[in-house]
């Protein structure tokens, strides 16, 4: 048997055959598997021969769920989390149940293995000392380049995951934001299918237009992050800037001058600095 514990379990997130033999040992002892669609992880545990009781846990459970499983582990049960695929909490829920188990002093174990921003960044040929994994961006036009505004200044490696249906208009906006950036696709990552597409966003865009097959499957974005600096190699404080600038000029005027002393476009500084100025 295993030790009273919530285990976080990472599976395949295409090839069934990266998943681990701590994770294939832990699935088969553990009292209880807590899984995102249980129909999904059925067909998993079936390819691996493994027999478990199944529960669901998902985005929408709620306290009176987590503290079912929680009081299993108080009792001397050991409970496994899944997702769909992937490691757990990685833009998959699991954050409640494991937050409240801390709180709880219930001991936490990671099972580590598959996760589909990791595989991507250490393929994607793009810079990995520093990056900054930001899931999914927002659906509406708006607040994903907002958002894109706030990640501008980032020198990290950016890492966004997306659905098929958004990723010309995700990469547009990127385009249209963050400028021409070496950038990567990584899609259908240990799949059947899969492709991963080292360009610039520009060109990745080009990409995708022209291949319907590439506007298919699941998403791996990842940008090069901001690589220009001042005259003395010291970053420019664009938050900084603008509200100086602010303090005596119209927004309009203020996005303009801004642009020309950084030398990027002034549409994303207009933006942001609506926001600063509490008009947006």
């Amino acid at each position: 048997m295993l030790q009273p514990a919530l285990y976080i379990v990472a599976t395949p997130i295409g090839n069934l055959d990266d998943i681990t033999a701590r994770a294939v040992q832990v699935l088969s002892k553990a009292t209880v598997v807590a899984a995102e669609d249980t129909r999904h992880t059925q067909r998993l545990l079936t390819h691996l021969g493994v027999k478990a009781k199944l529960e669901s846990f998902h985005d929408y459970s709620d306290d009176s769920r987590v503290a079912y499983f929680l009081d299993k582990v108080e009792a001397g049960e050991s409970v496994a989390l899944v997702s769909d695929a992937g490691t757990p909490l990685i833009s998959d829920p699991g954050y409640s149940l494991v937050a409240t188990a801390h709180q709880r002093g219930i001991q936490v174990v990671p099972v580590p293995g598959a996760c589909a921003m990791v595989a991507a960044l250490s393929a994607a040929g793009l810079p990995s000392d520093s990056f900054t994994f930001e899931g999914f961006l927002p659906a509406k036009a708006t607040g994903r380049k907002g958002r894109l505004s706030e990640l501008a200044k980032n020198q990290g490696t950016l890492i966004f995951y997306e659905s098929p249906h958004r990723i010309e208009s995700m990469l547009s906006d990127v385009l249209e934001v963050l400028g021409d950036r070496p950038a990567a696709i990584a899609r259908e990552l240990t799949k059947m299918f899969e492709t991963i597409t080292k360009s610039t966003v520009s060109e990745l865009i080009g990409f995708t237009k022209q291949d319907d097959n590439q506007r298919k499957g699941e998403f791996v974005v990842l940008i090069e992050g901001n690589r220009e600096q001042t005259a003395d190699g010291s970053d420019i404080d664009t938050d900084h800037l603008l509200t100086t600038l602010l303090a005596e000029l119209p927004v309009k005027q203020s996005a303009a001058l801004a642009a020309t002393i950084l030398g990027v476009k002034k549409k994303p500084l207009y933006e942001r600095a609506l926001q600063l100025s509490g008009k947006k």
